[in-house]
Parts: structure tokens; C-alpha cells; sequence
């Protein structure tokens, strides 16, 4: 049964209504087809509405919906011939973060991605995508090895932030954040990062200080979460929509600010509705934006790399 959310309740009435119908065991008593045409026009129409002026927080609810594709539906959808590699040759294995080489639409690149987990046993198993120390360490290690084989890097974030505990803390957390952002710039292949669904703070720029930052058109990219800022600044969580609405955490407000560089359409009513559709538009803009960064140089890709993340913040934004 389709997951509703809670400003999608007038949809998820009329989509039962529609279901309803549609199980009728006695089609004769009216018509049904045209009865489901009509509500089903209605539904649509409703969507439309609604997502056409989705608040912040709304966005924020739409980016966390438990349906939305998840960083191994990202790769079962666009990468063949994926090899996971484990471990940082220093500590241990986090299953937050997937990584590995394979194929996109044929071509050989490096993928590293942030996985959260779509049921409670997946979840617990990749620590609702949060990487510790170790995580990091790993994307660090894939993205040298990338840049020694000549691979593309395609980087896929889905995570509240880096896991925050005592043990993440002891190992280093900051400093395996900071030593994945300079791995990032450093690579001498082209590097597209794409925010699929929430991008946390620190823990989503460890794997996206990338040439083109890509970003599905109802995901969030700020640098804590609405819930953390309202509690810092208000010390009350229940103010996180207030929050979400100052940060701008939107795709549209981050194209705006020159954060990102690309938004990527969702089908009507989410990426949740409609998997396939939102991968396969994610696969089209990749191709589009990789394409020109192939005929630049090592050292070009670096410099404008790093000439870019020094150019956010300066200057008015039109």
C-alpha cells in the first residue's frame, strides 16, 4: 500500500475511492470506468496543485519518504557490472557507504554512494546512512584508485549527516570528512555528485565537492538538518518547518545560490511514485553533463574544481 504523506491527505482519499472502485465485484451496478476516469482526473489534478507549491519542509518530508529510490536502487537501475569493494585498509567496513567500479550505460566509472536503507533490517545494517570514519576513509581510498585507473567518478548522496556518536568521534570523524573533500578536489578524472535524496552537512560534502553537483528537484542540501537548526537556534524541533524555510535547502533556492548546478525533474507527485521515470531522467543528466568535462584535462578539472567551491558565497546573487 502506497505511503502517504500527511499533506497528501486529500490524494490519498481520492486514491482510495479509485481503488475502491476498482476492486467493485459488480461492475453492472454503474459505471465504473467512467466514475474511476473521473476521480482519477480529480487525483491528478490535486497532485498538480499540491506539488506545484510544496513548502520547504514539505520538500524536506518528500526527500525523506521511505519510497523514494535509495542509493541501491540508483545503482541496480544505472550501473552494470557494479564490483562493491569493502574496508579502509586501516580500521573496518562501513555499509553506509557503497562503493566500488562499474559501468554507466557502458562506459567504465567509479561509483561511491551513501546508502540509508529501506526497511528496518537494511537500515540498521547500513546505520541509516550515516558513515563513520571508516566510511569516509574507504570513499577516500576508491576516489585515489579512480584517479590512478582513469575513471569517472559518480558519487550518490543520501544521508541526515555523518554518524555523530563517541566511538565516530575517537576514530576521527572530522578529519576523515576534511581528508574525503581534499581526495574530491584532487581527482584528476571528471566527478558529478548527485543529492537522490537528503544532503546532510559535513557528510554529504565528504562525497560531493564533485565538478557538477546534480540534484533531484524535491531533495534537500543544507548543512544540518530543519530538526538540528530549530533545536540550536529556537531550542525547540517543533520550529523546524520555520527552519527549513530560512536555510534553503530547496534544489530551486541552492540553483539560485550557485550551490548546485543541475536539477533533475521528479515525475508528478515525488521519485517515490514513479522510480523507474526519476533514474532514467537521472541517467539522461549525467550523460549530458559528463560529456563535456571528458575532453578537459587533469589539471583542468582540478583547478576548476577547487576555483568553483572558492566562488560560492561571493559576489550578489541575481
Amino acid at each position: 500500500m502506497r505511503h502517504f504523506l500527511d499533506f497528501e491527505k486529500p490524494i490519498a482519499e481520492l486514491e482510495v475511492k479509485i481503488d475502491e472502485l476498482r476492486r467493485m465485484t459488480d461492475p453492472g451496478a454503474l459505471n465504473i470506468a467512467e466514475e474511476v476516469a473521473l476521480l482519477s482526473d480529480k487525483a491528478e489534478r490535486q497532485l498538480r496543485t499540491v506539488y506545484g507549491k510544496l513548502t520547504p519542509w514539505q520538500k524536506t518530508q518528500v526527500a525523506r519518504h521511505p519510497e523514494r529510490p535509495k542509493s541501491k536502487d540508483v545503482i541496480a537501475r544505472l550501473i552494470t557490472e557494479f564490483t562493491p569493494l569493502a574496508g579502509d585498509r586501516a580500521f573496518a567496513e562501513d555499509a553506509a557507504i557503497i562503493a566500488g567500479p562499474g559501468r554507466f550505460r557502458g562506459e567504465p566509472v567509479m561509483v561511491i554512494a551513501i546508502e540509508k536503507g529501506a526497511d528496518t533490517e537494511s537500515r540498521l545494517k547500513h546505520n541509516f546512512g550515516m558513515p563513520r570514519p571508516e566510511g569516509y576513509r574507504k570513499a577516500r581510498r576508491l576516489i585515489e584508485l579512480a584517479g590512478r585507473f582513469s575513471l569517472p567518478i559518480l558519487s550518490f548522496v543520501d544521508t541526515s549527516g555523518a554518524y555523530p556518536g563517541i566511538d565516530a568521534e575517537a576514530r576521527g570523524q572530522a578529519e576523515a570528512i576534511a581528508r574525503g573533500i581534499d581526495a574530491c578536489l584532487a581527482a584528476p578524472v571528471p566527478f558529478i555528485a548527485t543529492i537522490i535524496g537528503e544532503g546532510g552537512s559535513g557528510g554529504a560534502i565528504a562525497i560531493a565537492a564533485a565538478d557538477a553537483v546534480l540534484m533531484f528537484e524535491h531533495a534537500i542540501y543544507s548543512v544540518i538538518s530543519p530538526e538540528g537548526c530549530a533545536a540550536i537556534l529556537w531550542e525547540d524541533r517543533a520550529m523546524a518547518a520555520q527552519a527549513a524555510e530560512a536555510m534553503k535547502i530547496t534544489a530551486q533556492d541552492l540553483k539560485r545560490l550557485g550551490i548546485i548546478d543541475r536539477i533533475v525533474p521528479e515525475p508528478l507527485g515525488g521519485a517515490n511514485r514513479n522510480p523507474d521515470a526519476a533514474l532514467d531522467a537521472l541517467a539522461d543528466a549525467i550523460t549530458a553533463t559528463l560529456a563535456p568535462l571528458k575532453s578537459l584535462t587533469p589539471e583542468s578539472l582540478k583547478r576548476k574544481r577547487r576555483d568553483k567551491f572558492l566562488a560560492i558565497g561571493q559576489g550578489p546573487v541575481v
